[in-house]
């Protein structure tokens, strides 16, 4: 196959045109040698948002683009449920006296207010699995827990207790800072045997294998309990320090290449920690690291502490998986995504994965690009039919059934129902296609043009010779089009703008639209 391309068949192809998982893709395999093994991660501290959706979907696209590269390669993601509860999300406020008692405790510890999963991190864990389903990814879901309980991660805890001066430097020294601002650091993060805390514990004093520890610290959100206890490495009740833990799953998994957004990657953030503890602590090779850029909301950073954004489940209602990922995937990995659901944007993307859907033989740049990413992501949309006439009629008769008729496209009318609903309800539609047919309107101004305009109106018009002829009607009549066309638009839906007046007339039909216009001049 082609490197320089993933589409999938011998149609003629620009060449030169590589998506950024292929070139990370043809990355992996001239610098790493076989079983390849793509891993990434992410904290189920709340719900998801498409920040974290990036964290699973990102690396299976590069595991579609080895795979299209003719080289197999498996993919690991860990759920990271043994981190502390910090914070209770908006979303719960409902259960925050319950939960307030659960602050500090692992997220696998942290009860489920909702009672549907065995903990609070499982819970949003599964929301999270829940749409990579939707988004059609096969992925192997590893949970922290699992990890430990397992004693996966044994050899590599012993060794950092055994060096723990070794293993504090290169911390201190790959994330900025001294060795002596981590007097009191440990490797490890112990589970308090008392109130089952793990954010406000510390460790006194260990050897190979067991250590003390109390539970006195304030981290603001909440106290320890002031227990001393003393544990066993191999009784699994502590985490690794993040910086260390990241390291301990990559040499596990022996991880080809693994990516994070740039607040981890950037100058002291976790990968040059990484890098140096796999690199040169346990003498192994470190991954091939990628970054990504923010995803954004209406051009703002994600925030849920300024109610910037909405989760990722309230977007996979809004939006479908297909286009959700053309826009995800489609620009640069390291360039900031802006999903923007508002009016004639989301349009816009709709309009050109239907383009491209069609196309060929890509005539640029551009659209090569588009369409290679098509290809290897998307195949085939669940619709035929213009996303465009399918909300336009169902505006004209609010009846998906009716509308799939209509555009005789019945599965892509009721596939896309829900989320042309929701987009309707959540009041992101532009004007002129939030509207419904009136029969009681009147017409003011322009009535002798109307009145043209429905005697020369035939019943075998099409969508464009309708819109011409208001063109004609109003240069005959010697009227300003816009005004006419705005007096039409008042005529039909009570507003001063619509659809295309053309596909509009005829979706409503041209007998209809007579008797609409005769009434509304009367």
């Amino acid at each position: 196959m082609d490197n320089e391309s993933i589409l999938e068949d011998n149609k003629p192809q620009i060449k030169g045109i590589e998506h950024w998982s292929t070139k990370l893709a043809n990355e992996v395999i001239s610098k790493k040698s076989p079983p390849f093994v793509i891993t990434g991660g992410m904290t189920t501290s709340g719900p998801a948002h498409l920040g974290t959706v990036c964290e699973f979907l990102y690396p299976s696209v590069i595991k579609k683009s080895i795979e299209a590269l003719g080289h197999d390669i498996k993919f690991y993601f860990v759920g990271d449920i043994l981190d502390a509860f910090d914070s209770i999300p908006e979303e719960l406020n409902a259960y925050s006296e319950t939960l307030k008692a659960e602050l500090g405790k692992p997220l696998a510890r942290t009860l489920d207010p909702k009672g549907c999963h065995n903990s609070f991190g499982e819970h949003y864990l599964m929301q999270a699995v829940d749409i990579m389903h939707l988004l059609n990814i096969d992925i192997n879901v590893i949970r922290a827990t699992q990890l430990y309980t397992d004693g996966s991660f044994d050899v590599y805890t012993k060794k950092y207790l055994q060096n723990e001066d070794i293993v504090r430097d290169i911390v201190a020294r790959t994330s900025g800072r001294e060795s002596k601002d981590f007097a009191s650091w440990s490797p490890i993060m112990p589970i308090c045997q008392n109130c089952g805390r793990i954010a406000t514990t510390r460790v006194i004093q260990h050897n190979d294998t067991e250590y003390e520890y109390a539970c006195d610290k304030d981290v603001g959100y909440v106290k320890g309990c002031g227990h001393s206890g003393k544990n066993d490495i191999r009784d699994h009740e502590y985490k690794l320090q993040w910086r260390l833990h990241w390291s301990a799953w990559q040499a596990w998994f022996r991880t080809s290449i693994e990516g994070s957004g740039v607040d981890h990657m950037t100058k002291g953030g976790s990968k040059d920690t990484s890098f140096a503890v796999l690199k040169d602590f346990f003498n192994i090779e470190p991954p091939v690291y990628y970054k990504y850029g923010f995803v954004l909301f209406h051009g703002k950073k994600y925030s849920k502490s300024k109610g910037i954004g909405v989760s990722a489940a309230d977007i996979v209602k809004l939006i479908p998986p297909e286009l959700l990922i053309y826009m995800l995937t489609l620009p640069n990995i390291e360039a900031n995504k802006d999903i923007d659901p508002d009016g004639e944007k989301l349009i816009r993307v709709y309009e050109d994965i239907e383009r491209i859907s069609k196309l060929n033989v890509p005539e640029n740049r551009a659209d090569a690009k588009k369409l290679n990413v098509y290809k290897l992501l998307i195949k085939k949309l669940p619709w035929k039919a213009p996303f465009l006439d399918i909300l336009m009629n169902f505006q004209v008769y609010k009846d998906f059934e009716k509308v799939g008729d209509i555009v005789n496209d019945k599965l892509g009318a009721e596939y896309l129902s829900k989320y042309i609903e929701e987009w309707l309800r959540m009041g992101y539609a532009p004007e002129r296609y939030n509207f419904s047919v009136s029969y009681d309107s009147k017409i003011t101004v322009n009535k002798e043009a109307v009145r043209s305009f429905i005697d020369e109106l035939g019943s075998d018009m099409s969508p464009e010779d309708i819109h011409a002829l208001v063109y004609k009607i109003a240069k005959d009549k010697g009227v300003d089009a816009k005004e006419l066309f705005k007096s039409l638009y008042n005529g039909i839906i009570n507003k001063d703008t619509g659809p295309r007046f053309g596909k509009l007339a005829y979706a409503i039909g041209i007998s209809n639209i007579k008797n609409i216009l005769t009434k509304a001049i009367e």
